[in-house]
């Protein structure tokens, strides 16, 4: 699905996610404004702690904030019912994890096609989208595989299959590489980069600065908030975005 350039997929306005705990209040997002256009790559980077992860969960209705407002396109993301909420996470947004998330007693093929029967498709068109997506990120000969019989970087591939398998309008990736040994890494983030080329829009969580390779925006947290010697407090506008390319 490829994005519209400068259309806005996310927008977020004052996001604050707070958590009462033992010793005083935790402040894990602490009044964010952001803005994340259509076909673009955001990365979001930062020291464990510093509520990079709590953000993407914000933003992809896997939390709700404490207070703020939250869009997704024009649809106002943070008033929804919890089962609007989950037919517009299942329909409109992909999830990539740190830990892959997959079904272990499900086949590579398996797993992708089960969001697609969940959001209605027949079995044949989950069935063919899944084998076309396992041949895109190249394990088209692994899809009768079970999870433990692919090594970490093939899993997290046959997760970002997953991710797309219902065409969504934007992927929020949690550290996508953080499990995976370098040679992993570095197929994985071309696998970013390649979505990237096509026109997807991503979010990606990592504290791994070799993500800015694969970005159009970079931003930097800390304590919650955007820190200010990124020069993208918003992240939003002409300036807050890197050139950097990943193919080539």
């Amino acid at each position: 699905m490829s994005g519209i350039e400068d259309t806005c997929v996310l927008r977020a306005r004052g996001l604050r996610k707070q958590y009462g705990r033992e010793g005083g209040l935790v402040r894990a997002v602490d009044g964010v404004d952001l803005d994340v256009a259509a076909g673009r790559t955001l990365a979001v980077m930062g020291p464990s702690g510093c509520g990079k992860s709590t953000l993407l969960h914000l933003l992809g209705g896997l939390d709700r904030p404490t207070a703020g407002e939250l869009f997704f396109e024009d649809r106002r993301v943070d008033q929804l019912s919890e089962r609007a909420l989950a037919q517009l996470r299942r329909n409109q947004i992909g999830f990539v994890f740190q830990a892959f998330q997959l079904l272990d007693e499900l086949t590579a093929q398996e797993n992708v096609e089960l969001p697609a029967l969940l959001a209605r498709s027949s079995p044949r068109q989950a069935r063919r989208r899944a084998r076309q997506l396992l041949e895109q990120v190249g394990l088209g000969e692994r899809a009768s595989h079970l999870p433990s019989a692919l090594s970490g970087g093939q899993r997290q591939r046959v997760a970002i299959a997953r991710a797309l398998v219902n065409e969504p309008a934007v992927i929020l990736a949690d550290e996508p590489t953080g499990n995976l040994d370098s040679a992993a890494t570095l197929e994985v983030l071309r696998l970013f980069g390649a979505l990237r080329s096509e026109g997807f829009t991503l979010v990606v969580v990592r504290h791994d600065e070799r993500v800015a390779a694969t970005a159009d925006q970079l931003i930097s947290m800390r304590d919650g908030a955007f820190a200010d010697d990124t020069g993208m407090a918003n992240a939003s506008g002409p300036d807050a975005h890197l050139s950097a390319g990943l193919n080539g």
